[in-house]
């Protein structure tokens, strides 16, 4: 089903793109957005990975955890990371506002693997053009890697507001193919490190999976005073307050911020690169870097927005849906490409040699599973944490299937295996 806007029109009573009066063309309910404020819209997060084979010197660096070490040309801070994280080791520099994950668990020392992600926080990508920032995580690259290569990067675009809160019903009426959602009563704090967060009073939402693309709605300004980053913040949207004319009382702080964050993991940037063409010569993208990527982040943030739909009734956007999706650009020193590009995913199709293997490995699978007696949720879940879940997602998101419809067809088999075969499986 097509969802359609409501109309928009000016204080004037006349039509208007930018109007922040919206009509239901059904119910005839207006909807008045005038009181609503956007502070930001940006990056939040980057995440760089890279290609190589370690250089042996930075393993010493690691000898004692917890060391302050010298690192190109700059003092960082070293340490091991959890084994969710994907990889073994750590240097940090909080005031540059850059960690390096080193040592990917799933590859060897001495082998080229993917054994570099370099993740930037919100201060370090504010304070450089996107091309002065890809030179220094690549100046970084050099120095931990030989025979680097860029794999692709990962990134999560923000818009902060005021003047409006999620509505109680915010699940029921957010619709989306995905059916990982998780409503948590409040927000204490949110560390952009490892994506961790732990919960306390408010209200958030989480709505998709974090190995594809997921959206965030939660309290500004409660996690920012609890991670001490409230004064960053502030400053922040009282130097954005361009984006309603220039109004020098934009930001209010005696009100709550909210923010709505669309986290896009890296397989998904690399299906934009190879999926999405130039208008004017029809040739794919193919970026592999945050600076080459970053033109096209307009792209992204309408394509989210339409991917995760907040209703008002089946069948039409609310109104802060189409006001934030359409009224907003990335905030980055350089020309959006939004106009000159058709952005689409390109998925693995069955039609190869991997998708052949994906079908053969699922059957293997789930008899195996049958032959243990495991249930299907606990096989999902633990399917979901593979490396290799991305490529079987993908592969049968081409056929129509979305996660939902994955784990009915594994639950399908499952209870087939056991009532076909009980025990002898």
């Amino acid at each position: 089903m097509t969802i359609k806007d409501q109309a928009r029109i000016g204080f004037d009573g006349f039509p208007s793109k930018s109007g922040r009066i919206f009509v239901d063309p059904k119910t005839a309910r207006i909807t008045d957005l005038s009181g609503v404020r956007l502070l930001h819209c940006g990056v939040d997060t980057v995440r760089q990975l890279y290609q190589g084979m370690i250089r042996p010197e930075i393993m010493a660096m690691f000898d004692k955890t917890g060391a302050l070490v010298d690192f190109a040309g700059q003092r960082w801070h070293s340490g091991r990371v959890g084994k969710d994280s994907g990889y073994q080791f750590k240097l940090q520099n909080a005031d540059l506002g850059i960690i390096l994950l080193i040592k990917n668990f799933n590859a060897k020392l001495e082998n080229i693997g993917a054994h570099l992600k370099i993740e930037v926080s919100p201060h370090a990508i504010a304070s450089l053009s996107p091309e002065r920032l890809q030179e220094r995580l690549d100046y970084y690259a050099e120095h931990v890697l030989t025979h680097v290569e860029r794999n692709q990067c990962a990134v999560h675009l923000a818009i902060d507001l005021q003047g409006w809160t999620p509505p109680a019903d915010m699940v029921a009426r957010m619709h989306c193919r995905s059916r990982a959602t998780r409503d948590i009563s409040g927000i204490k704090e949110i560390q952009w490190t490892l994506e961790s967060a732990t919960y306390g009073k408010g209200q958030s939402f989480l709505f998709g999976s974090a190995g594809s693309v997921q959206i965030g709605i939660y309290n500004k300004t409660l996690q920012a005073r609890s991670a001490d980053k409230l004064d960053y913040w502030e400053g922040v949207w009282r130097a954005h307050d361009s984006f309603d004319d220039g109004d020098p009382e934009n930001y209010n702080p005696a009100q709550d911020v909210w923010r709505v964050e669309l986290r896009y993991h890296h397989s998904v940037i690399q299906q934009f690169a190879t999926g999405s063409h130039d208008l004017n010569t029809g040739a794919a993208i193919e970026t592999n870097s945050f600076a080459a990527f970053a033109p096209h982040l307009d792209g992204l943030w309408r394509y989210g927005l339409r991917q995760f739909k907040l209703l008002c009734r089946p069948g039409y956007f609310e109104p802060i849906w189409t006001l934030i999706r359409d009224d907003v650009q990335i905030d980055l020193p350089i020309d959006s490409l939004l106009g000159n590009t058709e952005y689409k995913r390109s998925y693995k199709t069955s039609r190869g040699f991997s998708g052949k293997n994906v079908e053969l490995f699922l059957g293997n699978f789930v008899s195996l599973l049958a032959r243990e007696r495991v249930g299907a949720r606990r096989a999902f879940h633990r399917l979901k944490d593979w490396e290799c879940w991305p490529v079987i997602r993908d592969h049968y998101a081409a056929k129509g299937m979305d996660e939902d419809a994955l784990y009915k067809h594994i639950k399908g088999i499952l209870e087939e295996r056991h009532v076909r075969w009980g025990r002898a499986v």
